[in-house]
């Protein structure tokens, strides 16, 4: 039996499913419809720039909401890490460092920094993200050349770079802000010959903190309300401060080269390893959330390992120059030699644990909720 042109034509259009329109009418928004029959060269421009939009907004998303849910371990990680290795009244322990900092500033300690962090971190993701879409189509020209694992690790190695390029000075900012209200020194610990301490050695504090019996852990909060004023302890005051005291605005790039040396392996590594692991774990049919979830943990803690000791540098070089301090350092080799000369190898590796605690389910986060939004603006 014979069916008529039209009838099949009709039958088919009635019963077909999304899945099965041609790709640009797939992603292509309702605004571009008339330009798409008048000139399908403005339209997919058109669609494409809009693709382009919602992985931005998809990548702000991300890491916002990934940075958020791990704050108390972000500020730890950056508290262990710059804090010298015979300092008075260090921050020792996971779960210690936790309850100790919810004792001295309450919740207000867990958030100390996120605030800049979430200003950073939505264009940095956005930013990245965008950049990693936008190479991978340039390595592969447009998808006619395979994606491999080299072209991968290129890709996310360049839109590391490019975002961190793009928010490094809010990046040392937040680093400023949540080391200076924390009750540990800056400086090396010293015999005393005095029988009482000695309040030179400058302690940074928070201005939240309770009276204490102890003189040892008063003296710190004192000192620090002459260190930082309340206006200091904000993102602008702090901005501002750092271009007072520390050459203008090439003090907001203090350790930038080092923070690119780091990054760009990381974010390579985090991209092709969570991209590889999506076609072991995740194969067709089984693309469960705690699946996707594990898959960024993994990607994550395996590249944050890998290039850790890069992190712990940028932090060093960051703080160098901040007063009441003995972190001097010319350069990041200079830093280097420091640190292993004074502490070792370890020394590179302080603070990893609670890191890993911190990456794991930040990264997950990240590319899951960088797919799900990623996903929902498209389908609209």
């Amino acid at each position: 039996m014979t069916t008529s042109p039209t009838a099949s034509t009709s039958r088919n259009t009635s019963s077909s499913s999304p899945s099965q329109k041609p790709p640009l009418q797939d992603n292509k928004p309702k605004s571009t419809t008339f330009l798409y029959f008048l000139s399908p060269e403005v339209a997919s421009y058109f669609v494409a720039r809009n693709f382009r939009t919602n992985v931005f907004a998809a990548g702000g998303f991300a890491g916002a909401a990934s940075r958020t849910v791990v704050s108390p371990l972000e500020r730890l990680k950056i508290i262990q890490q710059v804090q010298p290795l015979s300092s008075d009244g260090q921050y020792k322990g996971v779960w210690r460092s936790l309850v100790r900092m919810w004792r001295e500033e309450g919740f207000a300690g867990f958030m100390r920094g996120n605030g800049i962090n979430c200003l950073r971190i939505v264009p940095y993701s956005a930013v990245q993200f965008t950049s990693y879409e936008q190479l991978k189509k340039f390595f592969t020209s447009h998808g006619s050349k395979e994606l491999d694992t080299p072209k991968r690790l290129a890709s996310g190695a360049l839109a590391g770079i490019t975002s961190v390029c793009t928010t490094y000075p809010l990046d040392l900012v937040r680093s400023r802000l949540s080391i200076a209200t924390a009750s540990i020194s800056l400086q090396q610990s010293k015999p005393q010959t005095a029988a009482v301490p000695s309040i030179a050695t400058v302690k940074l504090s928070s201005g939240f903190h309770t009276s204490s019996a102890s003189l040892s852990a008063s003296l710190p909060r004192a000192a620090a309300a002459s260190a930082f004023s309340p206006s200091e302890l904000t993102i602008w005051g702090m901005t501002l401060k750092i271009m007072r005291e520390e050459g203008g605005i090439r003090g907001l790039y203090r350790g930038l080269i080092t923070t690119a040396m780091g990054v760009a392996p990381y974010v390579g590594i985090n991209f092709a390893a969570y991209e590889f692991l999506r076609g072991v774990i995740t194969p067709p049919g089984k693309s469960s959330i705690s699946r996707k979830l594990s898959c960024g943990a993994l990607a994550g803690s395996i590249s944050q390992t890998l290039t850790y000791p890069f992190d712990v540098l940028r932090r060093k070089m960051q703080m160098t120059g901040m007063k009441g301090g003995s972190i001097k350092y010319s350069g990041a080799f200079d830093a280097l030699a420091s640190i292993l000369r004074a502490e070792g190898v370890q020394g590179l590796y302080r603070g990893l644990w609670p890191n890993l605690l911190k990456v794991a389910p930040s990264i997950a986060t990240s590319f899951f909720t960088y797919e799900l939004v990623k996903d929902f603006l498209l389908v609209r």
